[in-house]
């Protein structure tokens, strides 16, 4: 079942958002550990006012537990969700300065990662999809997202799932193709 993450998920979903960001996480931790990063997005998942944090968040939950996330949030919204995590960043490195992976008129996938014991089975795409529905239920027409140009993997992948590519992005050390699937309706900045 997917539905709204809650502060308690922090837990099973802060090794997700690790998985998801690779090398970004070691950055942030500051280690060649990527695993180093964990308590780091722990604390930020349970606040409910960044961008890796659960109000965010849409996770898939079996008997099992919490198997898969995605977190995601309005692009016109990335400085302000962003602030208090650089805030943190910059007391250890105060020159941090990422670009932008996102802008203004698009609803942006973060983080989508699924448990590597349960990968394979479709939830990943599951989980996509139920964010480009609440997207478009939020009135967005447009969904977006960066995928790493050395992946072809995942992004034959989004391609398969309607996005596609509109442009490249250098973000954090490594280049991506930006690629957006636009809704079939209604978008609120039409």
């Amino acid at each position: 079942m997917i539905r709204p993450a809650r502060p308690a998920d922090a837990e099973a979903v802060a090794p997700l958002l690790v998985l998801a960001m690779g090398h970004i996480a070691g950055i942030f931790a500051r280690s060649t550990r990527y695993e180093d990063a964990i308590p780091f997005f722990e604390a930020f998942f349970k606040d409910g006012d960044n961008q890796y944090s659960y109000a965010n968040t849409l996770v898939y939950e079996t008997e099992a537990g919490v198997i898969g996330a995605i977190t995601g949030y309005d692009g016109g919204r990335l400085h302000e969700l962003r602030q208090p995590v650089l805030d943190k960043l910059r007391e250890a490195e105060p020159d941090f300065n990422p670009n932008d992976e996102t802008e203004p008129g698009e609803y942006y996938i973060d983080c989508v990662n699924v448990d590597p014991g349960h990968q394979g089975k479709g939830i990943g795409k599951e989980l996509i999809r139920a964010f480009c529905e609440h997207a478009q239920t939020l009135g967005y027409g447009r969904v977006g997202l960066i995928v790493d140009m050395v992946n072809p993997a995942a992004k034959r992948l989004y391609e398969n799932l309607g996005f596609q590519v509109a442009g490249e992005k250098d973000f954090m050390g490594h280049r991506y193709f930006h690629m957006v699937r636009q809704s079939p309706s209604y978008s609120k900045f039409a």
